[in-house]
């Protein structure tokens, strides 16, 4: 039900550090000053989650953003995961990555708060007002991240769940120092070594990870991977949730639309679905 949308509790947005204006006599002026940046940080938001909208709806059939669709889809996935996990807490994480706001919507309405993006700058452009209508709203990102946008990352998302690499790891460290919160981390493992693809490699794996054990403690939580497109991913899927279980890591990031009951009957914690729930992509006419 909605609480595999759930089991994964996502670090309040109440918890990131506020700073207060300084000096009583500029204090009315810092209020309103904020006031009116927030109006227009407000306005070129909805532009942006406007266009983003536009741009991606024609890339879909209408009935995949009705929340009549939606609903569903949803609640048949949900049954899908209860059944596969047997009894265990298994949280969907719906991917959003080039879907209308509208949609999003609809998935929200119907109860579902976990969703992953691919892209810093897609995400920013959908979520900062989303979250502000839903505070429960849990957001991961589950792409490839650039160091260059850490700080936006840090600051966004609630879970990074492709640190893959030592650079990458000192600007978020570097960036979470500077906002005051650091997200929650995964691991993300290149389980079949190939080129083209983000994570750390299954040689180097071990040593990564407890590197990052030693520098972040806690907020390190679990692993992620995605195996490779048309190999059976049940030797992938295992090969990921038992360096977990070695590291003691307690969340296993893994399957997606066309074999999340597999993962889960692998050990999957997280599943990461997007085709399933909000329709397959179209390309535009």
């Amino acid at each position: 039900g909605a609480a595999s949308s759930r089991s994964t509790t996502p670090e309040s947005p109440g918890g990131r550090r506020a700073i207060a204006p300084s000096g009583s006599g500029n204090r009315a002026r810092s209020v309103n000053s904020q006031s009116v940046g927030w109006r227009q940080r407000r306005r070129r938001l909805t532009a942006r989650a406007a266009a983003i909208s536009c741009s991606s709806m024609s890339e879909f059939s209408p009935e995949t953003i009705s929340p009549e669709t939606i609903r569903p889809a949803l609640d048949s996935i949900r049954a899908r995961i209860a059944t596969a996990a047997q009894g265990r807490a298994v949280t969907l994480i719906a991917v959003s990555k080039t879907k209308p706001v509208a949609a999003i919507e609809a998935a929200l309405a119907a109860g579902q708060l976990v969703f992953g993006e691919n892209r810093v700058q897609e995400a920013a452009a959908k979520f900062p007002l989303l979250r502000a209508a839903h505070p429960g709203l849990a957001l991961h990102l589950i792409g490839p991240l650039q160091t260059n946008k850490a700080r936006e990352a840090v600051a966004l998302f609630d879970c990074i769940d492709s640190l893959d690499r030592p650079k990458l790891a000192d600007a978020l460290a570097a960036a979470a120092e500077r906002a005051g919160r650091m997200p929650r981390l995964l691991v993300q493992v290149n389980v079949g070594d190939e080129p083209q693809k983000a994570g750390v490699s299954p040689a180097e794996a071990d040593g990564f990870i407890r590197a990052m054990r030693a520098r972040f403690g806690e907020r390190l939580q679990g692993l992620m991977a995605i195996p490779p497109l048309g190999e059976d991913p049940v030797p992938h899927f295992r090969t990921l949730v038992a360096m977990a279980d070695t590291h003691g890591l307690p969340v296993r990031s893994i399957g997606m639309s066309d074999d999340f009951e597999t993962a889960i009957a692998c050990g999957a914690t997280e599943v990461r679905v997007g085709s399933a729930l909000f329709g397959a992509r179209h390309a535009p006419q």
